[in-house]
């Protein structure tokens, strides 16, 4: 071989190992940026909102493992997720009709309802280390006694922060420092097909883990049969079951990523399909609740045709829309933001702040995470042509403000004294508490009761305590039914009189 050809033979080995090196660095610098990409998005803006209102560290979160076959290692997601997952226990009264032997045989038909403890379970989510925990609104719905067990076994009293009905969701606090706790994720980045942990109680059995995949996003139509006033779900093959309720979904890094809620089922018990509240709206509705006493809900000011009354009434209007990729203004409000704006019937909303809405429950689903005040631009097809405009979000009395709750038991306006058992044997009572004093502008004045009025039972209830009185006023506030309480009392010397106190009419 010759010199030239040497030379030649050299300069193609280092032109190769030179391009090998590039290669390498390069893929590895793609990597990483994809990686830091990956961690960087891993919660949205909105969603690191929701965890500065709760102190959640960033520093937290896993890495996604794999195991030396590359199959998916859920075993150090499972290990940190069990212990910011609780077991909660519900003692709520219920109202049962009691028929007398005597009413049977001798027809008089009164019935009288009996007030039954009953106990019911669920799982909740530690998400703070000073002991804010969400679950499911059905979990603590009633609820006139909460209490929570870690995975340690401590056992604490859990106080009812605040309820949403509308998206079965609920806030609770137990008091202490340094709890364990499972930090937001970003629902918004799982796909379809990604695995993800469910983690739980079903059944009493506490710290269960069970693994399956997401199988639909945004699932909205067939959950809940219409009854939640949100329907944007995560649907999953993960077993869940009776007791998984208000549990925790997370994903291979072991971020919280929805809170699980329903099954779809016939006999009630895992059949393949489970649905939770994506993250992305549960964290809001509990910083809202954490922040305001209340959920800030941002409304459009429009109506949109259900397709599925469209199926009933207008076959051809269904086939339409059901080939629409967006939601269809069908109608405003009395007072519409969307038409202030410019918005117009007929016009097919595509995206809301360059986000994709594909239909009604993606709609939904992006609006939930906006409060009255702010403001979002609306993408619309109008005729084929494509229109931006800027809307102002408002709340459903048609203004920008915040919202606050109040506690229930304020808006009574009194305060109790407990009575002594020897002035109850004076009375003739077995269960009693007096009315110390009211306010104007309270439920009790408005509903005739003023101070010195003896209160035995509340919703047939026996009461003999203020914190009877509340336990009770709260239970009836939290729940998604009527919110009136029934009292029964006297006045001394006076006749027993029934009360209802209606505790919807109003906020002071």
């Amino acid at each position: 071989m010759n010199t030239g050809n040497v030379k030649n033979m050299m300069v193609i080995v280092v032109v190769a190992i030179l391009s090998s090196v590039i290669t390498l660095f390069g893929y590895n610098a793609i990597s990483k940026n994809n990686s830091n990409k990956l961690l960087g998005s891993s919660a949205s803006v909105e969603q690191s909102e929701y965890a500065n209102t709760f102190d959640q560290s960033k520093n937290v979160r896993l890495a996604s493992l794999t195991t030396s076959q590359g199959y998916p290692d859920f075993t150090e997601a499972a290990s940190q997720s069990v212990n910011g997952v609780v077991h909660v226990k519900v003692k709520s009264i219920s109202q049962q009709q009691y028929m007398s032997p005597f009413d049977f045989f001798f027809g008089f038909g009164n019935r009288t309802p009996q007030p039954r403890e009953q106990i019911g379970f669920g799982s909740g989510v530690i998400i703070s280390k000073d002991g804010y925990i969400i679950t499911n609104n059905h979990v603590v719905e009633g609820a006139t006694e909460v209490s929570v067990t870690l995975n340690d076994n401590r056992e604490f009293t859990a106080k009812v922060v605040g309820t949403d009905s509308q998206t079965d969701i609920a806030l609770l606090k137990i008091e202490g420092s340094d709890f364990p706790y499972l930090t937001f994720g970003n629902s918004d980045a799982l796909q379809v097909g990604e695995w993800v942990l469910a983690v739980g109680n079903p059944f009493n059995l506490t710290s269960t883990v069970t693994a399956g995949i997401v199988s639909a996003k945004n699932r909205g139509d067939i959950v809940g049969g219409g009854n939640l006033g949100i329907q944007s779900f995560i649907q999953v093959d993960a077993a869940v079951n009776r007791g998984n309720s208000g549990g925790a979904l997370v994903n291979t890094r072991g971020e919280l990523v929805g809170i699980n809620t329903a099954i779809f089922s016939q006999s009630g018990d895992f059949s393949g399909l489970a649905f939770a509240v994506p993250i992305s709206i549960a964290g809001k509705v509990a910083a809202d609740i954490k922040q305001y006493g209340a959920v800030q809900r941002a409304y459009l000011g429009i109506s949109v045709m259900p397709i599925e009354v469209a199926r009933r009434e207008d076959p051809e209007r269904a086939k339409e829309l059901s080939q629409i990729v967006g939601v269809v203004i069908d109608d405003f409000g009395d007072r519409s933001a969307s038409k202030a704006a410019g918005l117009e019937k007929g016009d097919i909303i595509k995206a809301i702040n360059n986000v994709q809405i594909r239909n009604f429950a993606g709609l939904q689903d992006q609006l939930s995470r906006y409060r009255p005040g702010d403001k979002v631009k609306v993408t619309v097809d109008r005729n084929g042509k494509e229109l931006s405009y800027t809307v102002e979000l408002q709340n459903d009395a048609g203004t920008t403000e915040v919202q606050r709750g109040s506690d229930s038991m304020d808006l009574l306006g009194a305060t109790f004294n407990e009575i002594p058992n020897s002035r109850k044997q004076q009375l003739g009572i077995n269960s009693g508490v007096e009315v110390a004093g009211v306010e104007n502008n309270g439920l009790f004045r408005k509903e005739g009761i003023n101070k010195g009025f003896i209160i035995m039972r509340v919703n047939n209830a026996p009461v003999n305590s203020g914190d009877d009185i509340s336990k009770i006023v709260s239970a009836v506030s939290a729940g998604s039914q009527d919110k009136v309480i029934l009292i029964a009392g006297f006045y001394p010397n006076g006749r027993t009189q029934y009360i209802a106190i209606d505790l919807s009419q109003g906020t002071r």
